[in-house]
């Protein structure tokens, strides 16, 4: 398809096309897309997972930045399908649906995974499901639960709000051209509440990149990190009855509710 649109894969843009039915299946499978819900596609570049999305009868939305894509989808003239030219990392998903709820899917360059899963995180009101391919070694680290060595900033955010899963690998011989490393398909699943009681949540995401933002350090130092948050944390840790001792990557979602509910 490249060649017959005298097109190559641009490096700069970390674009590498996953073209394996099996995969793309798969990937459509785990967003688990009824007739007529509303799905935004970040990134569809070809097309080859728009089509599998379409074929559960979703209302589908992709986004895409490169115009040459732009043209190969036009092209296609895929049916039912809404193409929207823009930044995947600078989308309101509820917006280009058109629909207060949205499952979100795609095949996200490495550079852009963090910048589009705190998009997630902002617009979590309205994502119901987000299913994305990512560095493996991203979803390992995202999939493991909060208080384990692994875990960092994303992993507690999203914990908060998701179910978070590693639904399964796709090794770099899936792509063109090829990827460094292997893949792996991350799925979240928004609770139905959050996983624990928080009284500001932009105060909570506060805390925990402090938390995270020394991870050599303990807790207490490491907090120090963001002087406008607060003066001074031997109470607030005491009342939250968190050791200050402790680690950032020891402490589950909850503990971090915990200190962010004691800062009043």
């Amino acid at each position: 398809m490249l060649k017959r649109l005298g097109l190559s894969p641009k490096h700069s843009w970390g674009q590498n096309f996953l073209s394996d039915d099996g995969v793309l299946e798969r990937i459509a499978e785990e967003a688990m897309l009824r007739p007529g819900e509303a799905c935004v596609e970040l990134g569809p570049g070809l097309g080859h997972l728009t089509r599998y999305l379409l074929a559960t009868g979703a209302k589908v939305t992709a986004v895409e930045r490169d115009r040459d894509m732009v043209k190969a989808l036009t092209l296609q003239k895929l049916e039912g399908l809404t193409l929207v030219e823009g930044n995947a990392a600078e989308t309101d998903f509820a917006k280009v649906a058109g629909a207060d709820q949205v499952v979100v899917v795609g095949n996200l360059p490495y550079h852009l995974s963090s910048p589009i899963l705190f998009e997630v995180l902002d617009q979590a009101a309205h994502v119901t499901r987000a299913v994305f391919t990512l560095q493996k070694e991203v979803v390992d680290r995202l999939a493991v639960e909060a208080g384990s060595r692994e875990s960092g900033v994303l992993t507690v955010m999203l914990s908060l709000r998701f179910r978070v899963e590693c639904a399964f690998e796709v090794p770099a011989h899936f792509f063109h051209p090829p990827p460094k490393v292997d893949s792996a398909v991350l799925k979240l699943t928004r609770l139905p509440q959050p996983r624990a009681e928080v009284k500001d949540e932009a105060r909570f995401r506060k805390v925990v990149k402090a938390g995270f933002a020394q991870r050599r350090k303990t807790l207490s130092n490491s907090l120090k990190s963001d002087k406008a948050l607060c003066s001074d944390w031997a109470p607030v840790l005491a009342q939250a009855g968190i050791d200050g001792q402790r680690r950032a990557e020891t402490l589950s979602v909850e503990e971090f509710a915990a200190i962010e509910r004691a800062l009043g």
